[in-house]
């Protein structure tokens, strides 16, 4: 082998071992990209994993709170319409009293609502062509049978909103056996369900059924609720 051979031969010697290394060192760091790789694509599984369920955790709440909200919102209606109904259901009942007790309860409505004794019972129509004539007619005989000597004193013993009432039918009758009061009859009537409305002037006290049954309701929802849901 000449010298030139040997030259050639040393120099594709060297290149191979050179194309070698290089191709080793190639393969070295595609290997530690890959594994890289591998290893980032696994980080962002566990990742999304962990996100998905956490939104899941997220909506599972969501519904969660929805479907308590609704639950208390169908509790609430029903709740209300449960009292709708009882409320209903006594006016009705007032509604339904025979004649003779509807009269005496008028009668002790006017009564404890009256003032002056000088006051107008108001009607609506039906009950004024039925009995306004007998309400009148008791309540002024039940003003009359208040009178009595010893009413005026315990009117001043007896105090707060008992008293008030007390005074207020001891004024009365005593306008109406001194002949200078009497509860009446209006001419005109009051579009209500039932009760009555009593007029003096221009100062009226509105005792119509719907109106104390709201009244009533007000004061005595939270103990009928506790009563019915107990």
């Amino acid at each position: 082998m000449n010298g030139i051979e040997k030259i050639t031969a040393r120099i594709e010697a060297d290149a191979k071992a050179e194309t070698a290394g290089i191709l080793r060192e190639a393969e070295e760091k595609a290997a530690a990209i890959r594994e890289q790789y591998r290893a980032q694509a696994a980080a962002e599984a566990k990742s999304a994993e962990a996100a998905g369920k956490e939104a899941a955790q997220r909506q599972a709440e969501r519904l969660e709170s929805a479907a308590h909200m609704e639950a208390k919102k169908r509790l609430l209606a029903a709740r209300q319409f449960c009292l709708n109904e009882a409320f209903d259901k006594a006016q009705a009942q007032l509604l339904a009293l025979p004649d003779g007790e509807y009269v005496q309860l008028l009668a002790r409505m006017a009564v404890k609502a009256a003032r002056t004794g000088r006051e107008e019972i108001l009607l609506n129509a039906r009950d004024r062509d039925r009995v306004g004539a007998q309400v009148v007619a008791r309540a002024n005989a039940m003003l009359a049978e208040a009178v009595k000597p010893e009413a005026a004193g315990k009117a001043s013993r007896v105090g707060g909103k008992a008293g008030a009432v007390l005074s207020a039918v001891v004024t009365g009758a005593s306008a109406l056996l001194q002949g200078t009061a009497m509860l009446t009859l209006a001419q005109e009537t009051r579009d209500m369900t039932g009760g009555l409305t009593l007029r003096d002037g221009n100062v009226e006290v509105n005792c119509a059924f719907e109106t104390q049954l709201r009244v009533l309701r007000e004061e005595m929802a939270a103990e009928v609720a506790g009563i019915l849901f107990s």
